[in-house]
């Protein structure tokens, strides 16, 4: 082990996130509290063979920065270099999350459909309860087919404060024209 993962505690209105980088990108953005904290943990440790330490580093800086944007309503697309780190099916899954538009929702189904396999509904759910990347590879924005606010690391009541986050921000944006 030789270059160390880079972490760092984020505390915003929405709860507490783990920030993590490595080699200049982001390889976390995760809730703290969530229940598979231990298993997203050892998965990035192992692909990456390295070990947690706590500092800064100028991506984390970046994406907290991103992050007040986002939560103030001014940012609906974040810049920042994303380290995805998972399967092939798993990092195919999280690239079609980050085709999902700022305030727009999709069903798991059609998440699937996306990915070439409407029959892979579990496993893509399955997919986007790994994400560690939340709010920027945004699983938030997967719902249910019957339109319910379904699983989410971050908790429901989160899910749904991003999601009117983001609802309310582009009503805003339409009453301007």
């Amino acid at each position: 082990m030789n270059e160390k993962i880079v972490i760092s505690i984020f505390k915003s209105n929405f709860g507490e996130l783990i920030l993590g980088s490595f080699q200049n990108q982001l390889c976390i953005c995760d809730w703290k509290y969530r229940k598979m904290r231990t298993e997203i943990d050892k998965r990035i440790k192992t692909n990456l063979n390295s070990d947690f330490i706590v500092a800064d580093s100028e991506i984390i800086n970046k994406t907290q920065n991103q992050l007040v944007e986002y939560f103030n309503g001014s940012r609906k697309v974040f810049t920042i270099p994303l380290l995805l780190i998972g399967t092939d099916f798993q990092k195919k899954v999280w690239n079609e999350l980050l085709q999902i538009p700022y305030g727009t929702t999709l069903s798991y189904l059609k998440l699937s459909q996306k990915t070439g396999d409407s029959k892979a509904v579990r496993a893509v759910a399955n997919a986007n309860g790994t994400n560690a990347i939340s709010i920027i590879v945004p699983c938030h924005r997967i719902i249910g087919s019957n339109g319910k606010m379904v699983g989410y690391a971050g908790g429901i009541s989160i899910k749904e404060k991003l999601l009117s986050l983001e609802m309310n921000s582009q009503n805003e944006q339409l009453k301007l024209f």
